[in-house]
């Protein structure tokens, strides 16, 4: 019997050599791809472990490159894959620890997950709803699931996590709508299902999540429905506020600081809004804002009032942009409160709850908490603000995270934690 040996320069190996080829040119144009975007990030000397920020920086850019690509390929959807990566890779929940029970429960249809301390309490707990970051696009109870754990051991208090919906399966109002229905249920069964003091339950949350804590108060606020206790307290961790202005210099200094850029802020804001990421460029130079309203904000925005120390890495006064009325039109929610909790009249911003305000010197979003701690000062509010002077932005979803540890991230959520021991 003869055996015929195969042909190298067959059909056999050519297909071989082309599916090769391919899987090169996809990892080559990746590895590029990668490169460029960490050449145009810029990472600041006092930002705290820099080297550990551009590896994690360069592992996102990756995720996000090969997310594009797929998504143009038609494989999966961009942000269906780039949570699946997060999910399976970067998150694992760990067995839970002696002292904390934990629950996946929904309230009023809203998944949450409730963290309760196990002690022996002296009467009613304190209560915090927590809601997580991710530009309402990403981030998951799964991710904040360490920051919860830690907060409800360390300050003795029943957290609940929220798993509003996400964009761009769902826009605003939903997420708020959730918050708000997770809430208010809880706020209703407080004492009587969890032994929770509901006159002592206070929302926060991180980055975005920041921003539904405080686009949540002013709406309870203004509710006629009041036969609920209102929140203690509001604790907003890095808060995105506004999308008047990004052009405040925290957004100049820090353009190009992993893991929010400039332009990405915008994006997660219009895809919030509308999915319409056409117009971040529009949004970016500031041609959103009506003549008329631009006054006030530039009072409440304005850089004069920001402490000193936020101006010495320099900063430049932007040119007056040119008002386009269909640019408005498209996004005119996000100058609402509800979007821009920062953009409040002070009637409503009055009725806010005390507030611990955390901020990182390398944020795009710095100024935007400071300044909100500005307004609620003017008014005579009781305010809490830490400055993270060495942190950037994102930094408590690297809390606990092994490899992935920032540990300056501990000084922000031991801040958090500290502040709603006092409540």
């Amino acid at each position: 019997m003869q055996i015929q040996s195969r042909d190298p320069t067959g059909a056999y190996a050519k297909a071989y050599s082309t599916e090769e080829k391919s899987n090169t040119a996809f990892l080559l144009l990746v590895i590029g791809l990668v490169y460029a975007e960490l050449m145009n990030s810029d990472i600041p000397c006092g930002v705290a472990n820099r080297g550990k920020l551009r590896m994690v920086h360069g592992l996102f850019v990756g995720i996000a490159v090969v997310a594009r690509i797929l998504h143009r390929l038609g494989i999966c959807h961009q942000v269906s894959f780039t949570r699946w990566f997060v999910a399976c890779f970067l998150y694992h929940l760990k067995q839970v620890p002696a002292g904390l029970r934990v629950k996946d429960m929904t309230f009023s249809e809203v998944p949450v997950r409730v963290y309760e301390p196990t002690s022996v309490c002296d009467g009613l707990r304190r209560g915090l709803m927590y809601f997580h970051g991710g530009g309402w696009i990403l981030g998951s109870i799964d991710s904040v699931d360490e920051v919860c754990r830690h907060i409800a051991i360390e300050s003795d208090t029943t957290v609940i996590s929220v798993g509003y919906r996400l964009a761009p399966e769902h826009r605003y109002p939903a997420q708020l709508d959730d918050c708000e229905k997770a809430t208010c249920h809880f706020l209703s069964v407080a004492e009587t299902e969890f032994g929770v003091d509901s006159h002592r339950v206070a929302v926060g949350g991180d980055s975005t999540g920041a921003n539904l804590a405080a686009a949540l108060c002013q709406r309870l606020a203004c509710s006629e429905d009041r036969h609920l206790p209102f929140p203690c307290a509001q604790v907003l961790i890095y808060p995105a506020l506004q999308m008047a202005d990004f052009n405040l210099p925290s957004y100049q200094q820090n353009h190009a600081v992993p893991i929010l850029f400039r332009g990405r802020m915008a994006f997660y804001f219009l895809q919030y809004l509308n999915g319409d990421v056409s117009l971040c460029q529009e949004v970016l130079e500031g041609n959103h804002v009506p003549t008329e309203l631009r006054p006030c904000y530039e009072l409440w925005l304005s850089p004069s009032n920001l402490p000193p120390e936020c101006l010495t890495r320099g900063f430049y006064k932007h040119p007056s942009p040119e008002y386009d009325g269909e640019v408005y039109h498209a996004i005119k929610d996000g100058l609402e409160p509800e979007v821009s909790p920062l953009l409040a009249d002070d009637a409503l911003i009055q009725k806010t709850p005390r507030t611990f305000i955390l901020t990182c010197e390398y944020d795009v979003l710095r100024d935007d908490g400071i300044l909100y701690r500005k307004r609620l000062l003017d008014l005579g509010k009781d305010v809490t603000w830490q400055h993270v002077l060495d942190g950037f932005h994102g930094m408590i979803n690297f809390f606990n995270q092994g490899w992935l540890t920032f540990p300056s991230a501990v000084q922000v959520v031991d801040g958090a934690v500290h502040y709603i021991k006092t409540l």
